[in-house]
Order: C-alpha cells, then sequence, then structure tokens
C-alpha cells in the first residue's frame, strides 16, 4: 500500500504486483527522492533512509482445524535499505499455497521400508508395501520437506496439513470426499494447492477431484514420487519443485493462467482426469493418452495454453460431495458369457458398470454368446452402463455395429472417450445426483 505514490521520501519507479489476496507478493522498485528534506542522512557522501532494518525471521505458526495440525512457514520481508545504491527491492507477500499429504511413497521413511542392496535400497520388503507412520505431524513433515526441497520457500508461502498416511490402494471415495471439503474449505484463504499423493490410484483422485469441485478455479496440482523423498536419487524433489511452478504459475512471468485440478510427474503436467499411470517404476509414470500436455518442464517451462481449461470456459462452481461407490469396471472378454461371469449384478447391489469394449464400441452380438440378453435384463432393472473402449485413444463410434446401435436403444450411455478411471469416478457421481448426465463434460473430462 505504501507503493502507490510518493511516501516519505520514496517514489515508485516501477511495480510488478501479481494476484490478488492479502499475501501475493511481488517486488516494487522505488527510487529515493534526494529532495526531501529530512528524510535521509549523509554518511560516506552515501545518502541512507532512515528506515529500521530486521533480518527476515522464519515465522511458525500451528493451529487446529477439525481435528488436522496446519503448519505455517511464513517470511517476514526485510524492510527497506537505501544503504548500497539508490535503488530500493520491496517485497510482497508471496502466493499462498497449501500442501495437503494423503501418504504414499513420497514420505516413506527408507531404512523402515526398503531393502539394503548394494549399499542402496531401491526395493520395498516384500509383503510390507512400505511402512506409512501412525500419527504423522505436519512440522515434522514441513521441516522434511523444506531441508531437502529449500527451493519451496522461493515460489510460496507453504501450509502443510496431513489429511491421512496411507498407501493410495487404500484410498477411494471416503477420502476423495474428504479431501474435496477441505479443499472447498481453503478455497478462499489460498492461491493455490498441492496434493501430496501415491501413485497407484492418484488417477482416480485427481479425477475425482476435478469433477466434484467442477468451476473450483483456482489450481490444484497432484504429485507424488517413485522414491521416497530421502532417498539420494528419488523423483520427490524435483517432483515437488515442478509442483508448485505449475500451481504459482499465475503469480510469476509469464503469467500462465492454469486453474484446473492437474498431475504434474516426470517432467509434465496433465490434467488430472486425462492422467493414467503407464509405468510401474520409470520416473516419466504418467501420460495422458487422451489429451495434450498442459506443460513440459525442463529447462525452460514450456505451456501448451491453448489446451488450457480456461480456454474453453468454466462452468459456474458448484461443489458435489456425493459419490455411489457402487460401480465396476468389465472388460468384454472373447468367449465370456456375462450371464455365468457376471449374473444379476443390480440384484447384488451394483449400480453401475464401466463396459469397455472392441474398437470404437464393438461387441459380440451374437444371443448365444450373452452380452446383449445380459444388457437388456440389467439396464431394464436399474443397472447404468457406461459404453467405453479397451483402447487408450480414438473416438468411439458404437453406432457403428449393431451391437452398439442394439445397446444404445436399451439406454446404454456412450459419449467422447473418458479415460477408465474419469469414467469409474464420474459414473459415481452422476449416480449420486441423477440430474447429472454422463455424457456432459464439466471438468474437461470428454
Amino acid at each position: 500500500e505504501q507503493c502507490g505514490g510518493d511516501q516519505d521520501g520514496w517514489k515508485v519507479d516501477s511495480l510488478d504486483v501479481v494476484g490478488t489476496g492479502h499475501d501475493t507478493m511481488r517486488t516494487a522498485v522505488v527510487r529515493w527522492k534526494a529532495t526531501v528534506a529530512g528524510s535521509r542522512r549523509r554518511e560516506g557522501g552515501k545518502a541512507k533512509a532512515n528506515i529500521d532494518q530486521k533480518e527476515s525471521v522464519s515465522v511458525v505458526r500451528r493451529s487446529q482445524e477439525e481435528g488436522g495440525k496446519v503448519l505455517s512457514t511464513r517470511t517476514k520481508q526485510p524492510k527497506a535499505n537505501a544503504a548500497s545504491g539508490p535503488f530500493l527491492h520491496v517485497s510482497k507477500p508471496l502466493p499462498r499455497v497449501l500442501l495437503l499429504h494423503t501418504g504414499g511413497t513420497l514420505g516413506m521413511d527408507p531404512d523402515i521400508s526398503y531393502n539394503e542392496l548394494e549399499g542402496e535400497a531401491t526395493h520395498l520388503k516384500a509383503g510390507t508395501g512400505g511402512h506409512y507412520k501412525t500419527g504423522l505431524q505436519p512440522g515434522a513433515l514441513l521441516q522434511d520437506l523444506l531441508q531437502v526441497v529449500p527451493e519451496l520457500r522461493v515460489f510460496a508461502n507453504m501450509d502443510v496439513k496431513v489429511m491421512f498416511n496411507k498407501d493410495s490402494s487404500r484410498v477411494g471415495p471416503k477420502e476423495w470426499a474428504q479431501l474435496a471439503k477441505e479443499l472447498h474449505k481453503m478455497r478462499d484463504v489460498y492461491d493455490a494447492f498441492v496434493v501430496v499423493h501415491g501413485t497407484d490410484t492418484l488417477p482416480f483422485t485427481a479425477s475425482a477431484l476435478s469433477l466434484m469441485l467442477a468451476g473450483f478455479g483456482k489450481p490444484i496440482v497432484l504429485t507424488g514420487s517413485q522414491l521416497p523423498l530421502a532417498m539420494p536419487r528419488s523423483d520427490a524433489r524435483q517432483n515437488l519443485i515442478d509442483s508448485l511452478t505449475c500451481a504459482t504459475a499465475r503469480f510469476a512471468p509469464p503469467h500462465v493462467n492454469f486453474r484446473e485440478v492437474g498431475v504434474c510427474f516426470g517432467g509434465k503436467l496433465m490434467r488430472g482426469n486425462r492422467s493414467q499411470k503407464v509405468h510401474t517404476n520409470q520416473y516419466m509414470a504418467f501420460d495422458s493418452p487422451t489429451y495434450p500436455s498442459l506443460a513440459t518442464l525442463g529447462v525452460e517451462v514450456e505451456w501448451n495454453e491453448r489446451f488450457l481449461l480456461l480456454q474453453h470456459g468454466y462452468s459456474a462452481y458448484r461443489p458435489r460431495f456425493k459419490l455411489d461407490p457402487n460401480v465396476i469396471r468389465i472388460p468384454i472378454v472373447p468367449g465370456t458369457d456375462p450371464r455365468k461371469a457376471y449374473g444379476d449384478l443390480f440384484g447384488r447391489g451394483v449400480h453401475g458398470v464401466i463396459l469397455e469394449a472392441f474398437g470404437v464400441g464393438n461387441m459380440d452380438d451374437r444371443s448365444s454368446q450373452g452380452w446383449i440378453p445380459w444388457l437388456r435384463q440389467q439396464t431394464k432393472k436399474g443397472l447404468s452402463v457406461y459404453l467405453t473402449s479397451q483402447c487408450t485413444g480414438g473416438e468411439l463410434h458404437p453406432e457403428l455395429y449393431k451391437s452398439g446401435s442394439v445397446a444404445m436403444q436399451m439406454g446404454v450411455e456412450s459419449g467422447p472417450q473418458m479415460t477408465v478411471e474419469c469414467a469409474v469416478v464420474k459414473m459415481m457421481l452422476c449416480l449420486a445426483y441423477p440430474d447429472l448426465p454422463l455424457s456432459q463434460p464439466i471438468a474437461g473430462e470428454l
């Protein structure tokens, strides 16, 4: 507020302030007005501002929020110092970022979780899946993060909250709703969000958050790692730096207006609901087979701005926290009779099926093979079916085949192809909100 004009002998020379909120920081260059009497003093022939100085200090604040502790790291900026010359850099607060920790490999203790092979631990101890510390506190987590990745302080004032600390195979609809509610609650408090997550089900969680919080309007970046942060060759450090780079892209040149749910991993930023895990142990473990990457992070950050969700418009923000988890995936296997393999799914409590057909939406249409009779019986009972493909790319056109046409006449839904992870989550959401059609895009998933 002191950079809007003349103030105590100083005048704004240039100003670069980006973003909104009282904690947003950029730098203003102000110059000393030597003509103002009494506001300077001479020492060795050089003008010096008569302003008190304090060293930058790290301020740590803890607060209790709904049973979860939050650790906040703030840096008080040093006051003005003109001793070195006629120009002064005045700092504004950095963007505020909330990091939500949910577990996964990134936070594991390698000494407990990994075997030691030839001096370097690289393989999980058999039968354990890794060790997840109970009662993990945000203070210890943030201390570890800032010790290994001190560069994080450059990008943002970062708060950390431990939502839970689990293997991602144990993260499902209950946890998705928990995360969505926390993000919704903190939407007006922070400028951006980073979610640390295990890799195995990360695309499911990314899809869930994008759909449940459609129109959220602020960056939510999910990331993780293939090796724990504490290991020498871990990819966690770079993934964290890249994720924070993307999450705060609006606040630094070239001021990219990224405001959606993304997955940042292995040097790529992908739309969350288009991402899939494609490799078990390589650092580039994720890909976006149905949509171009939003950014590539190397020596430079190369943004594909025309593919950002903002370019195609946002829906009004409407959070939806309910999900119906009674959904399964069924890949069509040649020769399998679904009447024997699956029987009366609806009668056993299954409400939705993602049916993975061949090619553009084809399946065996012979009555003896059972797919058409089985679909007719189950859809009449009330089973919701979404037809997708076993292919990872290309368009769906089930109407080109007899089996697909008949299925559509029964009420089976189809449309532009979603990833199977996203299709499962959207089916859960649409079952909980019957007014929301499966084929209606709400977060760039179609």
